[in-house]
């Protein structure tokens, strides 16, 4: 058996959801888990204020405790409803921040991160204090953009470039999209900056992978 890993969406847009699957589509191969992605129809519409960000625990906690998987990713680049979802299984669950600051510190010693909304900082400093690394950032630049705006093909290419130009100036090594809204603009952050640009949605696929692979691969006794 191949094995599953689910990755819940705790907000209810579509486009950032379809955004999602498309960013982890290259995942897919014979022999490896399959990635399956959902969202929370009755979430809300994304993940802006604190009240948003507990609103949508105990509605993940449910999804997880129906839904059978190998592994589970929490879709938004906040880490909703972690430790709790972490309580209802004993399978790996995952943040994407988390995985996406990982991911940066093993490429560089400065992190620079694209913010969606200003009132996602205090949320994403919370996460980043609680792995000891807030001094590794260099800085932090919301786009105060909504998310059927940044979920555009198009529309926020012109604001996304400007924030990853200016992360590169006051001293990031590396480049955090922090939103998976903007999974599909990667290469626009990539060619403004100069730097490697890393997308929370793979970040927390490539971590999954790697969680469910190495728990298949049998202990040796010394």
């Amino acid at each position: 058996m191949h094995g599953r890993i689910l990755i819940i969406n705790p907000n209810s847009s579509r486009s950032c959801t379809d955004g999602i699957a498309e960013a982890v589509a290259p995942f897919a191969a014979p022999g490896l888990p399959r990635f399956d992605v959902t969202r929370l129809t009755d979430g809300p519409p994304a993940i802006v204020t604190w009240r948003d960000w507990f609103s949508v625990a105990e509605p993940l906690c449910r999804e997880v405790e129906r839904e059978e998987a190998d592994a589970y990713v929490i879709g938004c680049v906040s880490d909703p409803g972690l430790e709790a979802v972490r309580t209802v299984t004993d399978r790996p669950v995952l943040g994407m921040f988390r995985c996406a600051v990982t991911a940066a510190m093993a490429r560089a010693e400065r992190f620079g991160i694209i913010g969606f909304t200003q009132k996602s900082l205090p949320r994403q400093r919370r996460a980043l204090q609680s792995l000891g690394v807030e001094d590794r950032m260099a800085a932090w630049i919301p786009l105060d953009l909504p998310m059927e705006v940044l979920t555009d093909p198009v529309a926020p290419q012109g604001r996304i470039a400007a924030a990853a130009r200016e992360l590169k100036e006051r001293g990031a090594e590396v480049v955090i999209l922090g939103c998976a809204g903007m999974a599909g603009h990667v290469a626009v952050a990539a060619e403004a900056s100069g730097l490697p640009v890393i997308e929370p949605c793979q970040a927390a696929a490539a971590a999954a992978l790697l969680a469910v692979l190495g728990a298949r691969i049998p202990s040796v006794a010394i």
